[in-house]
């Protein structure tokens, strides 16, 4: 009973030092992806990287790793002369390949991906004068309420609709008010500051978008992909 106990320890104590070790290995491979990330994706700060399943060596050692999460922060995307700033954006990579050395990541079977933006960013980048906020969902489609800038028009306020095509958000105004058909220019002013596009192509391993949809804070942008590549 005594030979027993003594063993049931030493398997704890092993135990305890393999969980540490494997700990200790998942973090140092997450800070390592967080650089190479931030670096291959020009990012302005280190992102977040998590990677799941566990214990983290024996996946290493099958060189396949079941999931790896990251929060980047800081992307930007320039269109028109101005910049669209991305304020968070969350991926999750499933079923994770590592390379022939274990020193990289290779692939992932499938990923998917939120970006969050925010209608002050928007308005920004629309530039201008021009104000972006919101106007709800309507017959599917996500609409937000665009005031131009136009000096021989006061308090004109026009509904746009964001849509998404491969890696590129677009904003259309759905009409431009009655009073621009007898103003000579005024259509072709008001379009020149509500429609507008953006190309997202700091996505993680090349994801594309799928649908946008507005919030009262701000619109959020949903991307998938399979077969993705993922630095790190």
């Amino acid at each position: 009973m005594r030979a027993l106990r003594v063993l049931l320890i030493i398997v704890v104590i092993f135990g305890g030092l393999f969980v540490g070790a494997d700990r200790l290995a998942v973090n140092l491979a997450e800070d390592k992806a967080a650089e190479k990330i931030r670096g291959s994706q020009g990012l302005d700060r280190t992102p977040v990287v998590s990677i799941k399943g566990f214990p983290f060596l024996t996946q290493v050692a099958g060189r396949s790793i079941d999931e790896v999460d990251a929060e980047l922060g800081g992307i930007e995307a320039r269109a028109e002369g101005r910049t669209l700033r991305i304020d968070k954006l969350s991926a999750q990579f499933h079923d994770v390949a590592l390379t022939s050395d274990y020193m990289s990541i290779q692939s992932a079977a499938s990923a998917t991906g939120t970006a969050r933006i925010s209608y002050a960013d928007l308005t920004k980048a629309a530039g201008g004068g021009v104000k972006i906020s919101y106007a709800g969902q309507k017959d599917g489609r996500s609409q937000v309420k665009i005031s131009p800038n136009v000096p021989l028009l006061s308090s004109l306020d026009v509904t746009g609709s964001l849509t998404v095509d491969g890696n590129t958000v677009r904003l259309r105004a759905d009409k431009v008010p009655t009073m621009c058909k007898v103003l000579p220019g005024c259509e072709s002013k008001v379009r020149s500051q509500t429609d507008h596009e953006w190309k997202l192509d700091q996505l993680p391993g090349n994801l594309k978008l799928d649908k946008v949809t507005t919030q009262a804070d701000g619109i959020s942008i949903s991307a998938s992909g399979t077969d993705v590549k993922l630095p790190g």
